[in-house]
């Protein structure tokens, strides 16, 4: 586990369920189990230059796994075992001191962030986040549950739109956040989205365009049974997997192509483990539900998405399964037209933008599944900062409103392309 600190960064139609289910935050106890740690946990950290797309997915296939890069510098979590066989590739590798200072704050109480932290927002104080938009602003947010974790916590979805208890036929765009437990910066730009586009609404002319016609959808926590576990206690845990009994790595556990390529691992011990069927996780068959029922007509509503990760500082696309720009499904034209709204969103950001394989090979991914099976324009954000080790997962609460709001103009891009 990874001691507190200051630390230092190293380099049925949705209609028929709006009113209808309240959102809990019922759960099923989830103690610590001794000597249980997330794979990451217990590994040494190191940095690995001269990297590029095939080396990176090579290291990810060892079963250690690349963190962060940032030009060709890899960061990456592997047991001496794998940092021997990356060794023995030919890949050099320097082991870094990743290991935080303890804080000398108070510790914090279960399901709370360290002090020094507290900017940001646990499970239960997302819910009421979600609660307080909707009381103050009722004509354009509403909020139901997507489904359940697969500790009994409820998954929340929040819509703005200028009516927001009618489904009118304008484009819809999805955000998602904390996919993986320990992003926990993901779900702060969730609920800046959430108050940005409802606080403006009728003082800020693209704010209010925007909910005039747009149909805004936000899940701020895909896991929040990983995303209170990892800050559960005095430490923060590293956690990445959900919280079932043999945790999965939620963002390989998607139906396309789920473990065709090497992008995954089918070794539950792995922190890629992609579970042992696709949509086996509850969470991401809750999602899934959820972005099937907005199928209207025969028709999917929603016309784009971006799922937030953290970090590297980048924009993808995919497909992420194969290093090909076109495949079954992704034409030239498709292609062009994502690479150059990617581009566009970057240029926004300082982001680097970048198909998603030629960060690394993956599989069952919610890009690919989104764009295939639904024709959705969706991208991955990975978010502040831009390199780094284990530390970059929790940037301190101080950054919070510059990172989040770094994204502004991207997200206002997204929300126009909805309508092409």
């Amino acid at each position: 586990m990874y001691p507190l600190r200051r630390r230092t960064v190293t380099a049925l139609s949705v209609t028929t369920l709006l009113f209808v289910l309240p959102v809990t935050q019922s759960a099923t106890a989830d103690p610590v189990t001794a000597g249980e740690a997330e794979p990451d946990s217990a590994r040494a950290v190191y940095r690995v230059p001269e990297t590029d797309p095939a080396s990176r997915t090579a290291v990810n296939r060892t079963g250690a796994l690349v963190l962060s890069v940032d030009e060709g510098t890899a960061f990456v979590t592997a047991t001496p075992e794998q940092a021997e066989r990356l060794r023995s590739r030919g890949m050099t590798l320097h082991r870094v001191a990743d290991g935080p200072t303890q804080s000398q704050s108070a510790p914090a109480r279960p399901a709370e962030f360290p002090p020094e932290d507290s900017g940001y927002h646990t499970y239960s104080e997302t819910l009421a986040e979600i609660e307080e938009a909707a009381t103050d602003h009722p004509g354009i947010v509403d909020s139901t549950s997507a489904g359940s974790s697969a500790r009994g916590r409820d998954i929340p979805v929040v819509k703005i739109s200028d009516r927001a208890d009618v489904d009118e036929a304008e484009p819809e765009v999805l955000f998602t956040c904390n996919q993986h437990a320990r992003e926990h910066l993901t779900a702060e730009m969730c609920l800046h989205i959430l108050r940005r586009y409802t606080d403006g609404y009728g003082s800020n002319p693209g704010i209010t365009e925007a909910v005039d016609n747009r149909e805004i959808w936000i899940i701020p926590m895909v896991n929040p049974d990983g995303a209170t576990y990892d800050v559960a206690g005095a430490d923060y845990r590293g956690w990445r997997r959900n919280r079932q009994s043999t945790p999965v790595d939620l963002n390989r556990n998607w139906g396309y192509r789920w473990g065709c390529c090497g992008g995954s691992s089918g070794d539950p011990s792995q922190p890629t483990y992609r579970g042992p069927a696709p949509f086996s996780a509850p969470e991401i068959a809750s999602v899934r539900d959820f972005v099937e029922s907005r199928v209207v007509g025969g028709r999917q509503r929603i016309t784009a998405h971006i799922d937030f990760h953290s970090f590297s500082e980048l924009v993808l696309w995919p497909y992420g399964y194969t290093t090909a720009d076109t495949a079954p499904g992704m034409t030239r034209e498709q292609y062009r037209r994502f690479a150059e709204l990617g581009n566009a969103m970057a240029d926004t950001n300082g982001y680097t933008p970048m198909q998603s394989s030629d960060l690394y090979v993956t599989d069952g991914s919610v890009n690919d599944w989104m764009w295939a099976e639904h024709g959705i324009l969706s991208f991955t954000f990975e978010m502040y900062p831009s390199g780094g080790g284990l530390d970059g997962f929790y940037p301190p609460d101080e950054v919070i409103q510059r990172e989040t709001s770094r994204n502004d103009e991207a997200v206002a891009m997204l929300l126009d392309e909805a309508g092409n």
